[in-house]
């Protein structure tokens, strides 16, 4: 049988690979996730249990990795939208007000339940994360796609990271709070984790876009970096969450309850920001931004759909690296389970929704 020519080879490699990155992006969450589950499994076959190399692996993986990856995804998000162009509008504040009151709100319900009755303050402290996490990294990626508007979504990205910055501190010091440490010392010690995470990229952007320009190219010119950097953080955090719930003791029944409170946060979310979109309506931006989905026949936009799509999925959808980061961290390390548990229900809604 007659040997292909090389370049043959070559072109069949190059195309198995893009026939698997576009695999890969289809279904990005489940592998990422389930390569996360692999890695837990084989670094408990290739490290002793309770060993010296384990506990610097996974510490690495939590205190550094994962704040890391966080930064970089956000930076990224940053340089693709110029701070002229982050202009707030009437419903980046009311969705603002709406998520906030809505952590309060859990977080009130999770000091009103005993610590002795664990599984109603696990879903309290699930219902913590899911509201109090911040607007994910590739919402402006769905958001163009629907017709929506990146500028505005990312407007909220910023307000949000804010938000999260002074309220998450203070509450969590209420609802975990650490021996031998006063609130106003655990306070600070989580603003000073929390705060430079979610901000510093804001000003780092602004930096590298006004004096460091041939960076700002390069990093511009891989597209696809944030997506791949959101897969490798995700897969780390479901490694660090499966060897949570593995050593933990916690019942079946509370992490089938900690699934069903992820799936409505999520589904209420993205509802309550769809409604406020549409009811304090965003007036629309040049065309030029806009795709032709986002078009009516006569050439004008509907601004309602617009901004509905916008604060839908500005509100609805989650940078769940950041909620299992904050449980593992900062509340009972179980309650990380809900930022996989939510990944999976807003990738559903984002998929039905590109798909209709």
């Amino acid at each position: 049988m007659p040997s292909l020519p090389p370049y043959l080879y070559l072109f069949i490699i190059n195309d198995m690979m893009k026939r698997l990155i576009s695999l890969l992006r289809i279904w990005k969450s489940p592998v990422s996730m389930l390569t996360g589950v692999l890695l837990y499994y084989l670094l408990k076959a290739l490290l002793p249990a309770g060993g010296n190399a384990e506990s610097a692996f996974y510490n690495v993986v939590s205190h550094f990795l994962q704040p890391s990856l966080i930064f970089v995804m956000l930076l990224l998000s940053f340089l693709r939208v110029d701070v002229r162009d982050l202009k707030p509008h009437r419903w980046h504040i009311i969705l603002l007000a709406v998520q906030s009151s809505l952590f309060v709100l859990s977080s009130v319900v999770a000091l009103l339940i005993p610590p002795t009755t664990v599984g109603w303050r696990l879903m309290a402290e699930g219902a913590m994360l899911c509201f109090i996490c911040p607007t994910g990294t590739a919402s402006a990626v769905i958001v163009q796609k629907l017709g929506g508007s990146v500028s505005g979504d990312v407007t909220y990205i910023v307000l949000c990271n804010m938000m999260v910055s002074l309220l998450a501190p203070a509450f969590l010091t209420l609802v975990e709070p650490h021996a031998g440490l006063g609130f106003m010392t655990e306070f600070f010690m989580i603003m000073g984790k929390v705060f430079p995470l979610l901000l510093f990229p804001l000003l780092v952007s602004f930096v590298i876009r006004h004096y460091a320009p041939r960076l700002l190219e390069r990093l511009l010119s891989v597209p696809d970096l944030a997506f791949y950097l959101w897969l490798v953080a995700l897969a780390l955090a479901i490694t660090v969450t499966v060897r949570t719930i593995a050593e933990s003791d916690i019942a079946l029944v509370h992490l089938v309850g900690l699934a069903v409170v992820s799936a409505l946060c999520c589904m209420a979310q993205f509802r309550v920001g769809r409604c406020v979109g549409r009811r304090w309506k965003q007036p629309t931006k040049p065309l030029s931004e806009l795709p032709p989905s986002a078009l009516y026949p006569n050439g004008y936009v509907d601004a309602a759909e617009r901004s509905a799509i916008t604060a839908g999925q500005a509100m609805g959808q989650k940078n769940t690296v950041f909620a299992i980061w904050m449980g593992l961290v900062f509340l009972n390390p179980v309650t990380s389970v809900v930022g996989g548990f939510y990944s999976i229900w807003h990738n559903l809604i984002n998929s039905w929704q590109l798909y209709k």
